[in-house]
């Protein structure tokens, strides 16, 4: 099978649970009525149907909400899951990093538009790949990092080299490894870079958010986790909501479990391991009731000023794949649903669990979900493409549903529906969000 050209074109990239349609079709506000919980119940449950071990979701429009959840939390031992289970949400916690920063923008001690160089000079010390990175430094502004068009290289393949060559061995390897911020953007600027700092399209890379981290930690003398607990977690209220000290996730949790491609048969689970690899590019644990309160919260102006939250929504389009780009702003992206109009969030994955959290622009429409079966799809016969999944549509529905009471079919009119980008796997987020054509966290 020819899975080394594939592999080389996906890891490193975002993987968006959804992809975006046509800007024509975001006129009007979010729809707004009745939950139908029982369509909800049955669209969940169809996620599970269709071959996902365990899936749970928060739905909320107003001041109606909805939460369930399908399958299971174990599969030897046969526990169920519940809808209040916490979960590592991935690249989620990229909303959490730029919030943080753009707090800290306010007080006037980080300027959007100032070169890195000005925070962490000695980050880009010496030659790398593409000649002197003081020079490279010198020309990505902070804003860069945060929107994706720093075009630094992404960590991924440096921590977990052995996935370059079709091995999963760096990911049992490394499962107690504890690796520091610093090495990280060590590995990213090593890696080859993807253009000239500020280009359009941007290009997704974990590293840029790993250098915000490092930002943050310099201009507040804290510990990025620290400052975010307090200022971010603990502000917006959110009590299920945590950077884990440990390799375990502490509270009631569903094991996580990777199949990637079908190189891991059967899916293994990874719900116990040291996330430092993911540092403030992805190592949050969350519930999809807390991704609820904080994305309505940052809408809604509590956490940021409404000024700063323009700054975030200001979007230029960033690649996630050969050929495929998404709206994104400042940790958080734009989805426009036919009909229904426009939704802000974010997806995640790491090894073995993946997220999407999506509110209106108003904050009363919005969904949340979390699954722990990452990478399910399976490559084509030539080992060129992944073949679409059950999966991927029921996920979508659900998603869709959620979002679109009265929705277009998915797929059908000028805008494709709210078409599943799953195939990526957010393994290249965080971890390359997705092997396969997408990144991980």
């Amino acid at each position: 099978m020819r899975m080394q050209r594939l592999v080389g074109t996906v890891l490193g990239t975002t993987l968006l649970l959804v992809a975006a349609v046509p800007a024509a079709e975001a006129a009007g506000p979010a729809a707004s009525g009745e939950l139908d919980r029982a369509e909800l119940r049955d669209t969940l449950d169809a996620v599970h149907e269709a071959g996902m071990y365990g899936t749970y979701a928060a739905v909320r429009d107003g001041r109606e909400r909805w939460a369930g959840a399908s399958g299971l939390a174990d599969v030897d031992t046969g526990r169920k899951v519940t809808p209040t289970m916490r979960h590592r949400v991935g690249s989620i916690s990229k909303t959490f990093t730029a919030v943080a920063l753009l707090q800290q923008v306010e007080r006037g001690r980080i300027r959007l538009d100032a070169p890195v160089t000005d925070y962490v000079p000695e980050l880009f010390q010496g030659t790398g790949t593409d000649g002197d990175t003081r020079e490279r430094g010198d020309a990505i502004t902070v804003r860069m990092l945060l929107n994706h068009t720093s075009h630094i290289g992404d960590y991924i393949l440096g921590a977990f080299p052995s996935l370059a060559q079709n091995s999963t061995a760096s990911l049992d390897e490394h499962r107690f490894r504890s690796i520091s911020p610093r090495e990280l953007v060590r590995l990213g600027l090593a890696a080859p870079a993807t253009g000239t700092p500020g280009a359009q399209p941007g290009r997704y890379s974990n590293t840029n958010y790993v250098v915000a981290g490092l930002i943050l930690e310099k201009v507040t003398g804290q510990k990025a986790s620290t400052y975010i607990t307090r200022n971010v977690i603990d502000r917006a209220g959110l009590r299920h909501t945590s950077y884990p000290r440990t390799a375990s996730i502490k509270g009631p949790h569903s094991r996580m479990y990777e199949s990637f491609y079908g190189l891991i048969d059967p899916p293994r689970d990874y719900s116990v391991y040291d996330m430092s690899w993911a540092y403030t590019a992805g190592a949050i644990v969350s519930t999809t009731d807390d991704l609820n309160r904080f994305y309505r919260q940052l809408l809604t102006g509590d956490l940021v000023r409404r000024s700063s939250l323009a700054e975030m929504q200001r979007t230029v389009p960033v690649e996630i794949a050969p050929g495929a780009a998404i709206d994104y702003g400042l940790g958080i992206y734009t989805l426009d649903v036919p009909g229904c109009g426009r939704f802000w969030g974010h997806d995640g994955g790491v090894f073995g669990a993946g997220t999407i959290s999506l509110t209106s622009a108003d904050g009363d429409r919005q969904v949340s979900m979390g699954w722990n079966l990452m990478k399910y799809q399976r490559l084509n016969a030539e080992g060129t493409a992944l073949e679409p999944s059950p999966i991927d549509d029921a996920i979508e529905r659900h998603v869709f549903g959620a979002l679109c009471p009265t929705p277009e079919e998915p797929g059908s009119g000028s805008g494709a529906g709210v078409k599943s980008r799953l195939a990526a796997g957010d393994a290249g987020r965080i971890l390359p969000d997705g092997l396969l054509g997408r990144t991980l966290p």
